[in-house]
């Protein structure tokens, strides 16, 4: 048998096995040696154009022919997402086994509609493509030329062999010298009674240990732990520490947000998931609007990912997200086109008009998912486009989200230099001098077997169409690794899983052994990083600035006693007599009564909640409130310059009210988000009825009347351009408190004399069950307006204030503005001495429902911390507090 002297293969199974031999090749310099795949092998022997039919273009041709060709039973589920990986799985399965689906067509349906995809695959891929067993046919004819092109031939580390490959295998051994290097792993029996030299050698006896860990965190944890510590504390060399697991996915993005904590090269040798790169962002932020719609929310992500050079983005000013409205959601095509429509060129920073850029823009991802290939090359570049690319190949346009996060790419690091996490069957086949199994908890290593998605075990048995069962796969991996590795095996499992359900122990385990039980508060013995560090050093952790002031929130938030993390402050602070200085309204000043803590985080730290973009289901009761405030105002004015809401028939207060229902339903569609169109449309049906309650509400009469919708006062900016019966400009002062106030009267009607006023306030709520006046310092409006009226119009004014529930037409009336005043001040200059000596407490309303800065207390505070504080504060606060129980 001649060979090529000069000439040697070696084949080896998977990435990391086929790098570590080519770099080790390179450093021994051994020139002709070449180290292939068998896949590889029979494509170099079969020559000429002849290649394997790589995952991708696969994935390609299946997509391109599901629509088009008839399946049959298969019809009505071709077009869901995972038909095209069902489909990839079952033909690897198909053409690994050598079996002949054309051939078999007539034994099942199923196998005629799988034998036709075949076909149409096949037609679609390029003509060098070949199956498996077309490879085998085409080297078999050209097996004589062996010798020369491959040389001696050497299979290493590999523990089967597909039955496909397997002729290919006898063809080579009567021509060239075949060695199978076994090693210590088993051989398969089918290799018996082929003539093919089998080199064993002794099994390796590495030191073994078995450790227990709470949960498969904890598992990822403790690996970090060990590779750290055998790296810094022993010194080994990065490239012999392995972790590996049967089933990777489970631990990836555990081992992800680790690594980067741990500053620790770990390399992925199955590749990480394209979403976890900022290019993989970028294609899942352009998904997210192509699947989902318009939002500025996912506007904004997409400008941010995307927007650098040669994107549609290029074109905008710097600063161009400035132009959109803060709070509104812009969640339709329609509402960019209204925001489009008004937009000015002094509204962009550079105040000249890119409204058509933007239009552009807007118009090219309305096209949906239907367009995503010609999005995706406008808003894509690079290693991103590629991404999308890839993703739109493995599965149809509708499903992209989903399919971007299933997508896995290269992590860029250097396997043969690195600590590596991987598959089980990478590291059976490349071994390492140290390496830690995780995962070994029943039914996860060994994996169970499950039929194929497409050929049911009815249709071809198990043992036909998959010969080498992932079961079996598992055992025989685990039993390699055990023999091959050399120094030390770590075997790991977890406890519980993240439900806090018990798992039990692996098979592979056998009986009961020593097992390590590491606690998941345990003190480690090797930190992985400066947080793991200080937790394992408590006497460290305890002097830490950052560690002292949570201890002591922590302690102070659950003590009795009111404390500086209470919100007790120096008296006079200067934040705090600034905020109590500046000019309030009545809904600072009823925080400042309700909640003294909540008055300082918003007035003077500025906290806020922020808005969500989201559609609500419904609105919310402030919403609602501003809602049906917003459509009073506009029809309001609208009957007052058609001769005015006194001499307007119910007919005419209806009109005015369906066109103002109208105007505002498109402002608030462009500036906030909405129910959906159903509960949309129905909630702008329940506010024309309360507009409607609310002006057709007669009540007192005045004579020659004239009606206001929301007056401002003391300051406060006019919403509109409508007439005022005063000087919005002119201060308001509340007598012996040292407050000034501003706001707007929702309604003001005026005599024709100008000797008689009344002043309402809309609720769109409930109203009380028993007459209030203060009501614990809620109701402050028609006290606090009243005062303004009569302090802008004069003495000599007679004022009547109510609250007016228009949903059930209730009209409760201020029975004595002038004694309901001279209380409320009483408080108030209570509430402003309190605060001004360092008593920012809480109150009522602090932790409860509508308490919007809840986010900024302890968790649960409502059911716990104010339970536990409110009687020290109250006894703290004095006579600021008796406001909460003023009727």
């Amino acid at each position: 048998m001649s060979t090529n002297p000069n000439r040697r293969t070696i084949v080896a199974h998977g990435r990391l096995a086929v790098r570590e031999m080519r770099l080790n090749a390179a450093r021994q310099r051994l020139h002709g040696l070449q180290i292939l795949s068998f896949e590889q092998l029979a494509v170099r022997l079969a020559g000429g154009f002849a290649r394997a039919i790589d995952d991708q273009s696969l994935r390609t041709a299946i997509q391109v022919s599901l629509p088009e060709t008839p399946l049959g039973e298969l019809d009505g589920i071709k077009l869901l997402p995972g038909m095209v990986d069902a489909a990839t799985d079952t033909f690897r399965k198909v053409w690994r086994s050598g079996i002949d689906l054309a051939a078999r067509a007539h034994e099942n349906p199923r196998l005629e509609s799988i034998a036709r995809l075949e076909a149409a695959v096949q037609e679609q891929l390029a003509s060098g493509m070949m199956r498996p067993t077309d490879l085998v046919s085409a080297a078999l004819k050209r097996v004589v030329y062996a010798p020369a092109v491959l040389g001696s031939v050497e299979i290493v580390g590999i523990t089967e062999l597909s039955p496909s490959w397997r002729p290919l295998l006898v063809a080579l051994a009567a021509h060239v010298p075949v060695v199978w290097v076994a090693g210590p792993r088993p051989v398969p029996e089918w290799l018996a009674a082929i003539d093919i030299k089998v080199c064993r050698s002794p099994a390796l006896a590495p030191e073994q240990h078995m450790v227990s860990a709470a949960t498969s965190y904890h598992e990822a944890i403790e690996a970090i732990r060990w590779a750290r510590a055998l790296i810094v504390t022993d010194g080994v060399n990065p490239a012999d520490i392995a972790i590996a697991a049967a089933s990777p996915g489970e631990y990836d993005d555990h081992f992800l947000a680790l690594r980067a904590d741990a500053n620790l090269d770990l390399h992925f040798v199955h590749g990480i998931k394209a979403t976890t790169t900022r290019e993989g962002q970028a294609a899942a932020a352009l998904a997210d609007i192509l699947i989902h719609g318009l939002s500025q929310i996912r506007m904004r992500r997409l400008a941010a990912l995307c927007g650098s050079k040669n994107s549609p983005f290029e074109s905008l000013p710097q600063g161009w997200l400035r132009v959109l409205p803060a709070d509104a959601p812009l969640a339709s095509l329609s509402a960019w086109e209204r925001l489009l429509s008004r937009m000015a060129p002094a509204d962009w920073p550079d105040e000249q008009d890119h409204t058509p850029a933007l239009r552009g823009i807007v118009d090219l991802l309305a096209k949906g998912h239907a367009a995503a290939d010609e999005v995706g090359a406008a808003f894509l570049t690079g290693r991103a486009l590629s991404i999308w690319r890839k993703a739109l190949l493995a599965g149809p346009p509708v499903s992209l989200d989903t399919t971007l996060e299933n997508l896995k790419q290269d992590d860029g690091l250097e396997a043969c230099v690195s600590p590596a996490w991987m598959p089980a069957s990478e590291l059976a086949a490349s071994p390492r001098r140290y390496v830690r199994l995780i995962g070994l908890n029943s039914s996860r290593w060994p994996r169970g077997i499950s039929e194929d998605r497409l050929l049911s075990d009815h249709i071809i048995t198990p043992a036909e169409l998959d010969p080498l069962p992932i079961n079996a796969a598992d055992r025989r991996d685990f039993e390699t690794i055990l023999t091959t590795t050399e120094i030390e095996v770590t075997m790991s499992r977890a406890r519980r899983d993240s439900d806090g359900r018990l798992l039990g122990r692996s098979a592979l385990l056998g009986p009961v052994t020593e097992e390590n039980y590491i606690g998941r508060n345990a003190v480690p013995a090797h930190a992985f990083s400066e947080t793991d560090r200080l937790m394992a050093r408590p006497d460290e952790f305890v002097n830490d600035s950052q560690a002292i002031s949570a201890l002591t929130t922590w302690r102070d938030w659950h003590r009795k006693e009111i404390t500086s993390h209470d919100g007790l402050v120096r008296a006079s602070h200067p934040l705090l007599l600034d905020i109590l200085a500046r000019v309030q309204s009545a809904s600072s000043l009823r925080l400042l009564l309700r909640s003294p803590l909540s008055f300082v985080w918003r007035y003077g730290m500025r906290l806020q909640m922020p808005e969500s973009g989201r559609e609500p289901l419904v609105l919310d009761p402030l919403a609602m409130g501003d809602l049906v405030h917003m459509t009073l105002d506009l029809a309001l004015q609208t009957l007052e310059a058609n001769g005015g809401l006194a001499n307007a028939g119910d007919a005419q207060i209806s009109d005015a009210i369906e066109v103002a229902a109208r105007s505002v339903a498109g402002i608030w569609e462009n500036e906030r988000a909405v129910p959906p169109p159903v509960i949309w449309r129905r909630t702008l049906d329940d506010v024309r009825t309360l507009a409607e309650r609310a002006l057709t509400y007669r009540g007192e009469h005045l004579d020659d009347a004239r009606s206001y919708g929301e007056v401002a006062f003391g300051g406060a900016i006019p919403k509109t351009s409508a007439d005022s019966p005063w000087d919005a400009a002119t201060p308001v002062a509340i007598p012996e408190t040292g407050f000034a106030i501003k706001g707007y009267i929702d309604r003001l009607d005026l005599s024709g004399d100008g000797k008689r006023a009344l002043v309402r306030d809309y609720k769109t709520g409930r109203p009380p069950k028993n007459d209030i006046s203060i009501n614990g310092g809620c109701e402050l409006q028609r006290c606090l307006y009243a005062f303004a009226v009569k302090a802008l119009l004069g003495a000599d004014v007679s004022i009547r204030a109510s609250l007016l529930y228009p949903r059930t037409e209730t009209d409760l009336q201020l029975t004595d503005p002038e004694a309901t005043l001279a209380e409320l001040t009483g408080y108030l200059r209570a509430a402003s001495t309190s605060l001004s000596a360092g008593h920012a407490l809480i109150g009522p309303d602090t932790g409860g429902p509508y308490d919007d800065l809840a986010f900024a207390l302890p968790a649960n505070a409502g059911a716990t911390y104010c339970k536990r504080k409110t009687l020290a504060a109250t006894e703290l606060l004095g006579d600021a507090a008796l406001v909460w129980e003023a009727q």
